[in-house]
């Protein structure tokens, strides 16, 4: 019983054995890439190594400096974010947050302005981290004392910015009401142009009329004349025939 046990531990072991040395191969052909600057390729292989050892944390690490050099940085971030906790010693995990913040950065200066993801507050919260766990560590030192520089730059551009659409949008107010202002003037004056037009359209309708009714009542007197004249007239004729009537008897 216990040699079989042996027998079947001695296998096991020496799968795991055959399986880490074809993890160191691909391990190596991918440090031979990368030096060639061959990243993609090395990406790949790196990949390969994980298929027999998913839990190696070389090949995890060296895929993130592959993604980082082929200038995908939120994916390298990614991959460091994700290898954070497997780092075995302080020494590690301060390589992991260097890399991981130097990735922010990049990933942020990629985006600059439409840096929605706070890719840059991301890498300073990184390397403080490498700091932790190495304050040796001029390069981090420097890239943090960078970094806080540009959120410092980057704030006052927004502050800025902030203060020029403020301002822009107080213009935009004040001409918007000096239009407004405007159109009512002008409103109140066509208003008022209208009214006047009414009025003195009124004024000569009413002169028309009146000069209407002067025209009427000079042909009524007119009329009212020529029939007086007609009347006096018939008068004078009547009146001629009876005096002849008197003469003849």
């Amino acid at each position: 019983m216990k040699q079989k046990i042996i027998i079947i531990l001695l296998g096991i072991f020496s799968v795991v054995s055959v399986w880490a040395q074809q993890e160191r191969k691909y391990v190596r052909k991918g440090n031979s890439n990368y030096q060639k600057k061959e990243y993609n390729k090395a990406d790949v292989q790196y990949r390969k190594a994980l298929e027999k050892n998913n839990n190696s944390f070389e090949a995890k690490f060296n895929i993130g400096d592959a993604l980082y050099k082929q200038g995908k940085y939120p994916e390298a971030a990614q991959q460091f974010q994700s290898i954070s906790a497997l780092a075995r010693n302080k020494k590690e995990k301060a390589k992991v947050f260097h890399n991981m913040g130097n990735a922010f950065l990049k990933a942020h200066q990629q985006v600059a302005q439409a840096d929605t993801n706070g890719f840059l507050q991301k890498s300073i919260d990184a390397y403080k981290m490498a700091l932790k766990n190495n304050p040796e560590d001029m390069d981090t030192k420097y890239n943090l004392s960078y970094a806080l520089k540009m959120l410092k730059k980057q704030q006052q551009q927004q502050k800025q910015n902030n203060q020029n659409k403020q301002n822009k949008d107080n213009k935009d107010k004040q001409k918007q009401k000096q239009n407004q202002n405007k159109n009512k003037k002008n409103q109140d004056k066509k208003k008022q142009d209208q009214q006047k037009k009414q009025e003195q359209q009124k004024e000569q309708a009413q002169q028309q009329k009146q000069k209407m009714s002067k025209e009427d009542a000079a042909r009524l007197l007119k009329a009212l004349q020529q029939n007086e004249n007609k009347l006096q007239e018939k008068l004078k004729k009547q009146k001629a025939q009876k005096v002849k009537v008197e003469k003849d008897w």
